[in-house]
């Protein structure tokens, strides 16, 4: 008898395959500005996206980046791969969305290459809230809370594949004013209010969707012990900033700066995900606090100590004096390290106790 052989793929394979999709999606966001470019030769400049939509669009370069570096360093956990998706469906949304623009610039008697790129456009962009949702379903350890979370999986996938096929078959406007209306060319008229609807409904249970799947993250919180509850606490806090700089940018900002708000605050999440996956150093957020609360109560302390000092001498040897500079500036290289281990003590009964 023979033993059997069991093939073994190479460990470097999932590196070259992520990075291979990062390199994708750098390429297509960089093509989106290429395109605008082409707009603005056309003298359409009105019609280009980028800088409409640059915060997006930075978003999706942040979930490959992301992706890619989750994915090459942990290949079976399935986040960073919904991660380089997350990526590479917004780059191929950009550049669908934009060559559909240059086509109605460019080709105004004959709309119907437009219709397609933009019906591209459109399903290319549905699977980014797939792939959110089961980002937050899977964080952090790759698998659901538990097996009674996927007929939310299902119905998920369900309403997706609904909204594509009524923006397939619907007549509507698929590309925003002030570009003209550009329709599927797949669309069946007689079907347009139903589809419409329909695609309204599904929509309206994608949102639902993914409200319980956020609700999961809280879920999973409760029930977490160990690490895991302190990989989630990475996450919670970059969910909580999202929601404080949200509602923060939406009451004080206009529509330009609260779109930049929220995709600098989605960064933030997309990199608390990667270090509570990771686990590189991943310290207990309390001694976190401790430290950066030290630090700043020490530089708080020697700065206030040495400006004390300069002002003191000053009165006395004259403002100018070297003799004051470098008195206060041995004053504090004296006091550094006592004044650091009291202060760090004191904060840390409160902050980290054990």
């Amino acid at each position: 008898m023979t033993p059997a052989v069991r093939l073994i793929r190479p460990r470097w394979w999932p590196v070259v395959l992520a990075w291979a999709l990062w390199a994708l999606a750098m390429v297509g966001h960089a093509a989106m500005l290429w395109l605008d470019d082409l707009l603005r030769q056309v003298g359409r400049p009105e019609l280009a996206q980028v800088l409409v939509l640059l915060p997006h669009y930075l978003v999706g370069v942040g979930a490959a980046t992301v992706g890619a570096l989750l994915a090459s360093r942990r290949p079976a956990h399935p986040v960073g791969w919904l991660l380089l998706v997350f990526g590479l469906a917004s780059a191929v949304t950009g550049v669908a969305g934009g060559s559909a623009y240059y086509l109605v610039a460019t080709h105004t008697q004959d709309l119907t290459a437009a219709g397609g790129a933009a019906l591209l456009g459109r399903l290319s962009f549905y699977p980014i809230p797939v792939a959110m949702n089961f980002i937050m379903l899977l964080t952090p350890t790759g698998s659901l809370p538990s097996p009674r979370w996927r007929p939310l999986a299902a119905i998920l996938l369900t309403a997706t594949v609904v909204t594509g096929l009524a923006d397939t078959f619907g007549s509507y406007p698929l590309l925003d004013p002030p570009a003209p209306p550009v329709h599927s060319p797949l669309a069946v008229p007689a079907l347009a209010a139903p589809l419409q609807l329909t695609g309204k409904l599904a929509s309206a249970v994608i949102g639902l969707v993914s409200l319980v799947s956020a609700g999961s993250l809280v879920v999973r919180f409760r029930r977490a012990r160990g690490l895991e509850r302190q990989q989630l606490r990475w996450l919670a806090l970059a969910v909580t900033t999202v929601v404080s700089v949200g509602v923060l940018v939406a009451i004080l900002a206009d529509s330009a700066q609260s779109a930049w708000g929220t995709g600098i605050a989605v960064l933030g999440v997309q990199l608390a995900i990667y270090a509570a996956i990771v686990r590189y150093r991943l310290y207990d957020l309390d001694r976190i606090i401790s430290r950066t609360l030290a630090w700043g109560l020490l530089t708080v302390l020697l700065g206030g100590g040495y400006a004390a000092v300069i002002l003191g001498l000053g009165q006395l040897l004259g403002r100018d004096s070297s003799l004051a500079v470098a008195a206060a500036t041995l004053a504090v290289a004296a006091l550094f390290h006592p004044a650091r281990r009291r202060i760090q003590a004191a904060v840390d009964q409160r902050f980290n106790r054990r």
